[in-house]
């Protein structure tokens, strides 16, 4: 089992491939290479493992009514250009020129890994996100948290 964690400053070559960086290859340990990638919830891109890649559709299209407007939406939304990708020999791997385009990925990339998913930014969309960082965010944190804990001692 694997948990991601870390951001890598990494490099797109003219052919739109990206190597994946050893430390976040390391944290994947002995798992295939193959992924998807698609859209994420702000533009940016998602890299998923297939394992998890399975599990996420698994949960969205169990959750979700194709025969709800709503909910078809989303499933339009959250699958929209996903792209299986598999890396090469050289540990890389081609990023899809419309997601590339969506993302408004150019050469410098920032991958952001957490759980068991990693977000692609274009560096300089990542930076300026990371810079608006809450304010509030301990308040922020009590509350999520807190109220977790709260329904654990009721229990």
């Amino acid at each position: 089992m694997y948990q991601l964690a870390g951001e890598y400053d990494c490099k797109i070559d003219a052919k739109g491939r990206l190597k994946l960086p050893s430390g976040l290859l390391k944290q994947l340990g002995d798992i295939s290479l193959n992924f998807t990638i698609n859209r994420g919830f702000e533009t940016h891109l998602m890299l998923y493992p297939d394992s998890e890649w399975l599990k996420k559709t698994k949960e969205i299209d169990q959750k979700l009514n194709i025969y709800k407007t709503k909910d078809r939406e989303v499933l339009r939304y959250f699958y929209r250009g996903a792209t299986k990708v598999a890396a090469d020999s050289s540990e890389r791997i081609l990023i899809p020129k419309g997601l590339m385009q969506f993302a408004g990925l150019k050469k410098e990339v920032v991958l952001f890994a957490y759980q068991k998913q990693v977000e692609i930014w274009a560096k300089d969309r990542y930076e300026a996100m990371i810079s608006k960082e809450p304010d509030e965010f301990a308040v922020m944190a009590d509350a999520i948290f807190s109220n977790e804990n709260e329904a654990k001692k009721d229990e």
